[in-house]
């Protein structure tokens, strides 16, 4: 299969390796210092799982120059998904798919905009893995599995082929039938850890251990389930309990990426994750007074340094 990962992180860098690795024929999209250790060292990712060495890799930072692929794997921040979709048109013209891991519910109607709803799959991705140093990344614990699938009307063949491909190559995926859903659960949890560790500047283990901190993520993960229920995906309360139960099988040392990015002076994806929790309560009218001050508390940083 012919892939083409626009943006080599943690999501594309050890999902595109382990593709890679398995015999596809994928590229990377990449920029500054990631991209120059790419074309001179390779990419090595770091797991416990597994290191995998790839001492050669396809790397540039103009799509334009690669030919169609079957499956646009975009795993760029939140707020470069319009401008990396448009780059990336040409590559699925001939019947390829773009597949947009990135957090938030808002990517895959952005893409669709863009190249259009036919060449358009839904991913999640479930991992804790960074940029250790330039084309290195650092994978954390044993999480490491993607879901994906087609809209209503979409490329339903498309999301099986990938599946296909990437099971092969050893990742645990699955085709997900309802995958606004699957979008969602992801969202809702995500909206929780990564607000309350971002405010706390501490890893998982610290919230989930602190009595205030753990009451505070549970408050924001139901607001974001009001949310849901709000835009037509009621994920109920046994969701909420299994995500408490969740947070406790979690690396103690874990950090999410909204934290890392604060951490590091990097631009925040705060106005799609808690902060879109805050604006959807307003849209619908319900209270999400917890998300809400996490995004105020969060806006000072939310252009970087």
């Amino acid at each position: 299969m012919r892939i083409a990962v626009i943006g080599a992180g943690g999501v594309g860098g050890y999902f595109g390796a382990k593709l890679a690795r398995a015999g596809n024929d994928v590229a990377f999209v990449a920029r500054g210092a990631q991209l120059a250790a790419l074309r001179e060292r390779g990419l090595k990712v770091e797991s416990a799982g597994g290191d995998i060495v790839l001492p050669r890799v396809a790397a540039t930072d103009d799509p334009s120059t690669l030919a169609p692929v079957d499956v646009v794997m975009l795993c760029v921040k939140l707020w470069d998904v319009e401008a990396a979709a448009r780059q990336v048109v040409s590559l699925v013209a001939a019947g390829g798919v773009v597949i947009p891991f990135e957090n938030g519910i808002d990517a895959p109607g952005i893409v669709a905009s863009v190249v259009g709803a036919d060449h358009v799959l839904a991913g999640v991705a479930y991992i804790g893995a960074t940029i250790a140093e330039p084309g290195v990344i650092r994978h954390v614990g044993s999480m490491a599995r993607l879901r994906v699938g087609a809209f209503a009307c979409g490329p339903v063949d498309a999301a099986r082929g990938f599946a296909d491909a990437a099971a092969a190559a050893g990742i645990e995926i699955e085709h997900s039938a309802d995958i606004r859903r699957a979008l969602w659960e992801k969202f809702v949890f995500l909206v929780a850890i990564s607000g309350v560790t971002s405010l706390a500047r501490a890893p998982v283990g610290v919230v989930r251990s602190d009595p205030d901190l753990r009451a505070a993520f549970e408050a924001a993960l139901r607001e974001s389930l009001a949310a849901g229920n709000a835009e037509g995906v009621a994920l109920g309360d046994e969701f909420a309990a299994s995500a408490m139960r969740f947070i406790d099988s979690l690396p103690a040392e874990m950090r999410t990426s909204m934290q890392v990015d604060l951490a590091a002076g990097h631009r925040l994806e705060a106005p799609w994750l808690c902060g879109r929790v805050a604006s959807l309560a307003v849209q619908h009218g319900f209270a999400a007074p917890v998300n809400a001050t996490i995004f105020a508390a969060l806006k000072p940083y939310l252009a970087g340094a």
